[in-house]
This record gives C-alpha cells, structure tokens and sequence, in this order.
C-alpha cells in the first residue's frame, strides 16, 4: 500500500502547526511528519498542535535520536502525542546529524539504535522488569506512571546502513531513506530489509520503506528551484555519499 506524506521543518511559529496540518489533512496527506533537526524546535510541541487539529491522519517524529533525548523522555513524549491524536502516532529513530554542534561523537551508534528501540517499547508497555542493555539499561521495579494509550506504536528507523537495519529490523514496521527521491534505491533496500525480516523470523513484506526528500512548491518555478536548492544543500553533505545507486561527483 502507497502512502503520500508530508513533511514540516520546525521553523514555524507554534500556533501555524495546526492549521497546517488541518490544511494537510483536508488535501488528502495520509501521514504528516514533522523534523526533529538540530537547533531547530524539538518535535513535540509541533506535534501536539497538529494531533489537536486533525482527525484522520497518522502523525509522527522524523526523527528523533537518542544521543540528546534519552529513550526514557522519547517514550513519554511520544505516549501523550499518541493520546492526544487518539492513537494516531509514530516514532521516528535515528542517529542524528550534525551532532559535533554539541559535541557529540556517537561510538556505537548501531547498538545505540538498537537498544533505544528496546527501551522505548519496554517503557510503553510499563514492564516493570528490568531491561539489559550497555547504553540504556532499566534497573526495573518500576515504569510510566500513567497508563499509555497503546503500547505498540509503530516505530521508524531513519538510516542508510545494512547493518542497523539488520540490529534493529524485529523492533521497527518502516525504514525511512531520508533525503533521498532516487526511487533507485527502493529495491536496494528492499533486498536488504527482507534479508534482515527472514534471519529474525518476520516477513519483510511488514517492514514498509519511506523516502522523502526536501520539496519546495510555488506558483513561481524559478523561485521554487532556488529555494529548493538552498534548501537540499543543508541535507546533501549528509546523504550524497550514502545512495548506493549513484556515482556523484563531490
């Protein structure tokens, strides 16, 4: 099944997010997402304002890393989004760019990805069990403290790379390839993708694929084109050396 979805950088004044989504929702946008980019605004707010808004479409995070938000702020923000949309929510994970602003300098992001993961649904389903993990461990005895709308909200793993895949395919329903439009690389990762769902057990068909890119729209083409181009060089020094089906020269 095709989903078409729509994507906002939180650059916004808060009270726009509603009524852009309701905007969203009346042009027949299944899903819309919101960015979650270093300095801009964090996801959630954004979020609340769209889940208030709008009735029908999924809403969600992408993505959110667990190198700035621990996987214990991740579960709750995302349980009350999911309350406040009725159940229409999803999380975005992934590593994160430009974190050397903060000095941040992932060593193990793959296992990082992976047990984030775990974390966030041990949370959601207030298992007071405790959880082993390197990175992010819960002694257990305790959980939420509130009862979460549902446990099993549908998790998206943002990445370019096989092996995370791989670590993370039994905990996530979607891959998204972010800032890419090739749809050259859909059957790249799909092979990957089912690869990965056979060895854990689960049929590759239920892990969908998202790819997105920055799009800019105006009755002036000249104007769009050159937003768009300014736009695209924040992200293109993250993904172009990631698309396995170009030769870009740098």
């Amino acid at each position: 099944m095709t989903r078409i979805s729509i994507a906002f950088q939180t650059d916004k004044p808060l009270s726009a997010y509603g009524p852009l989504a309701a905007a969203a929702e009346a042009c027949g946008f299944d899903t819309i997402t919101v960015y979650n980019d270093m300095l801009y605004q964090p996801a959630w707010l954004p979020l609340l304002e769209m889940a208030r808004a709008t009735q029908h479409v999924q809403l969600g995070v992408a993505a959110v890393n667990p190198f700035t938000c621990h996987p214990i702020n991740i579960a709750g923000n995302i349980a009350l989004i999911d309350e406040a949309s009725h159940g229409r929510a999803y999380l975005g994970v992934a590593r994160g760019a430009w974190l050397d602003f903060v000095g941040v300098h992932p060593t193990r992001p793959v296992t990082a990805l992976q047990e984030a993961l775990r974390c966030v649904r041990h949370l959601l389903r207030r298992d007071p069990a405790p959880l082993t993990g390197d990175l992010f461990p819960l002694t257990g005895g305790d959980s939420l403290r509130w009862e979460v709308l549902r446990p099993d909200i549908p998790f998206l793993l943002g990445t370019w790379g096989e092996q995370t895949i791989r670590a993370c395919i039994s905990e996530i329903s979607e891959v998204k390839i972010g800032g890419s439009a090739n749809p050259g690389v859909i059957p790249h990762f799909r092979r990957i993708i089912d690869g990965a769902a056979a060895a854990a057990g689960r049929n590759g068909l239920h892990v969908g694929i998202a790819i997105g890119a920055v799009c800019v729209v105006d009755d002036d083409g000249d104007a769009a084109r050159a937003l768009a181009k300014r736009e695209v060089a924040l992200y293109l020094p993250v993904v172009a050396e990631l698309d396995p089906s170009l030769a870009l020269d740098p």
